[in-house]
Parts: structure tokens; C-alpha cells; sequence
């Protein structure tokens, strides 16, 4: 049975409540990816150009700082990575997360929250900040619990 981590990056505490639902339904640990600078309402405001989410969306080479690197992801095999949906990919501190760690030979699985959209070109965002050994599988987008868990157990990991 492979050891699982569930990752996230939650910016209004939808994620979280997700992630905490998907660890659960897995028996995964959890992890939440912290900035070192924590994102205020302000710095969420996309229809501000100068709103430190949009400033960051808006320079794919951005990589906010992340608060810790003690996600210990050497010690599992399947990764759950979660985050809001922003722009219609993840917010560019899941590429730096993802950047700060060894994911060779390692299965990622996606999942994310959005007010209006998909993955959008997420997966293809992402496939850079990890080693070309890692396989990155596209998950679900607001799920339910129900549907978390059940999705979660498809996927035979």
C-alpha cells in the first residue's frame, strides 16, 4: 500500500476544508503550503491589477516564498496537491512548492476549488516544476466530500 500525502495551498479556507475531506477518505497526512507572507483580502482582489494575486498570476516566473519546507515528501509515494483555481491555472506558489522538493519517480494528483472554471492549462503550468519522472494526473475540481472520497478510492492508489 503506497504512503500518501495530501498538499494544499488554500487562500479562503475553501481548499482546506477539501483537502481535509480528501486526507481523510485516503488516509493521507496533511500539509498545508503556507507563504512566508500571508496572502490578506487586498492581495486577493484580482480585479486589482496591482493586487499582489494578480501581479504574481500576471509573471509565470513569480514563485512566492513558501513559510517551511517540511512536507518530508521523500517519505511518500502519491501526492495530492490542492489549490484554488486563479486564472484558470494554480496560483504560482504550488510552482514553488513544487520546485522545492525532489518529486522523481513520484505520482502527483491534482485537485482544486474555482468559482467559475476547470483546470484550464493547470497540468501543463506544472510539468516544469518537477523532474520528468514524476507523473502529474489532472483530479477533480470542486468536488463534494462524497464525491472527493469516492473519486479519491477510483484511482486504485
Amino acid at each position: 500500500m503506497s504512503k500518501k500525502l495530501v498538499a494544499y495551498f488554500s487562500a479562503s479556507g475553501t481548499t482546506a476544508k477539501l483537502a481535509k475531506d480528501l486526507a481523510g477518505a485516503v488516509d493521507a497526512d496533511l500539509y498545508e503550503i503556507k507563504p512566508e507572507v500571508p496572502y490578506t483580502k487586498a492581495d486577493l482582489n484580482w480585479m486589482d491589477s496591482k493586487a499582489r494575486s494578480t501581479v504574481e498570476m500576471k509573471d509565470k516566473s513569480s514563485r512566492p516564498a513558501i513559510a517551511d519546507r517540511d512536507a518530508h515528501v521523500e517519505d511518500y509515494d502519491v501526492i495530492f496537491v490542492g489549490f484554488p483555481i486563479w486564472w484558470y491555472v494554480a496560483p504560482t506558489i504550488i510552482n514553488t512548492f513544487l520546485e522545492s522538493y525532489n518529486f522523481s519517480g513520484k505520482k502527483v494528483v491534482l485537485f482544486a476549488t474555482s468559482g467559475s472554471s476547470g483546470f484550464g492549462q493547470t497540468v501543463q503550468g506544472l510539468t516544469g516544476s518537477v523532474d520528468a519522472s514524476c507523473q502529474i494526473i489532472e483530479g477533480k475540481v470542486n468536488a463534494s466530500a462524497a464525491e472527493i472520497a469516492s473519486w479519491a478510492q477510483s484511482l486504485g492508489l
